[in-house]
């Protein structure tokens, strides 16, 4: 895959202007922060790797305490600060652009960590040990993580994962890391596939082809596009091979 300068700039001009920068939906983060049972009244939760912060903006309907967002693309955080500001969110909800893997938080001041499909990006053993400092006594982290579903995946769905998420493995081996960072397991379960296309693909196929009109004539461009477009393409033909699943745990 190209990874000059140039396909990142259209790399964003795609990705920026989605609902949100991976799969997921509103029902399912319902469903994950049920499993986590009592939360305090008004929790303190931390979003990391937020994005464009479309689940930091379900959790500030679903919680009533304050939210510290990070992400390092600044973009994105800008985007969300505009989205909060809309909303007379920017009292209770900061977005900050910094790294994962040092967010620059107290140890032990969160009573939620929230993460949708960014962990992997810091490895997740190194990102369970980090959630877990960040966690209070009793509290809880929620995060979503590719897994496999098959094994002998088609060579095109191998090529792209061993691209972006190699250490990639099985539901078994993230619950095998959380166990050994002394979390307590709550529950588990996979995302349906709507949360994969109703704010992620389908919008971004339709970014892909508006995008198609504006570069039309630049053969560059694109192939850049071409190259975006053979994600979605590949979930709808391949999407039994591989998911993505919700994990809830608490810090005892």
């Amino acid at each position: 895959m190209d990874t000059s300068p140039f396909f990142w700039k259209i790399f964003f001009e795609v990705f920026d202007a989605l609902p949100r920068q991976g799969p997921g939906n509103l029902a399912s983060a319902v469903r994950a922060l049920d499993l986590c049972g009592d939360l305090p009244s008004e929790p303190a939760v931390l979003d990391l790797g937020c994005g464009v912060g479309a689940q930091t903006l379900y959790l500030s309907e679903l919680t009533s305490g304050t939210i510290v967002a990070i992400d390092n693309h600044a973009p994105s955080i800008e985007r969300l600060k505009t989205s909060l500001a809309a909303r007379g969110l920017s009292k209770r909800v900061q977005a900050r652009v910094g790294d994962m893997a040092h967010p620059d938080q107290p140890p032990e001041s969160f009573d939620l960590v929230w993460s949708e499909g960014a962990l992997y990006n810091i490895g997740i053993e190194n990102a369970l040990r980090i959630c877990h400092g960040l966690l209070r006594p009793g509290g809880c982290l929620v995060f979503t993580d590719a897994v496999w579903r098959r094994k002998e995946p088609p060579p095109e769905v191998k090529k792209s994962f061993d691209l972006d998420y190699p250490a990639m493995g099985w539901v078994e081996d993230v619950l095998k890391a959380i166990d050994n960072r002394g979390l307590e397991l709550l529950g588990h379960f996979t995302l349906p596939d709507e949360a994969w296309w109703d704010d992620f693909y389908t919008p971004m196929e339709h970014r892909i082809e508006e995008l198609r009109t504006r570069y039309q004539g630049d053969a560059q461009a694109c192939s850049v596009l071409d190259q975006l477009a053979q994600e979605p393409e590949m979930h709808r033909r391949f999407s039994d091979y591989y998911a993505y699943e919700y994990f809830i745990a608490r810090k005892s």
